[in-house]
């Protein structure tokens, strides 16, 4: 049985002391899906379908940042890879970029909306502050 390839868009590693890739973990990008490939004895591939992502976050500690480092949080929809975070690479700005545009692409094509609540849920509809117990009626 022939492998299924898989057109590769982004490729890294975890980058560990002074920014070197001297780690197990493997990140894959490509059109539809991200791939995390973690372990060395043991392997384990979490793969991540982009439509599926809800949340995009940046962050760079001092550290990451003196070596030109930083680190993409996920929040996705996926049961086994709710918050995923992408730890310590290359060019994280751009690869956070390049990220939200395939999830936008892949949205669009699998015409997935994400409805975002508009109102504060602390609010009823008289504007008074919402407890999160229902108030019981008069007429019961």
């Amino acid at each position: 049985m022939e492998k299924m390839k898989r057109e590769v868009i982004w490729h890294d590693r975890k980058r560990t002391f002074l920014g070197l890739p001297w780690s197990f973990t493997v990140y894959d990008l490509t059109d539809d899906r991200l791939f995390v490939k973690t372990g060395f004895f043991t392997i384990n591939e979490e793969e991540i379908r982009l439509y599926r992502v809800l949340d995009i976050q940046y962050k760079a500690t001092l550290g990451q940042r003196l070596f030109g480092l930083g680190s993409i949080f996920l929040t996705t929809s996926d049961h086994s890879a709710h918050n995923l975070e992408i730890r310590s690479i290359k060019r994280p700005k751009d690869v956070k970029e390049m990220l939200s545009a395939r999830v936008e692409e892949q949205r669009d094509k699998k015409r997935v909306v994400n409805r975002e609540m508009m109102v504060d849920p602390c609010l009823d509809e008289d504007h008074e502050e919402y407890d999160g117990e229902a108030e019981e009626s008069d007429n019961e």
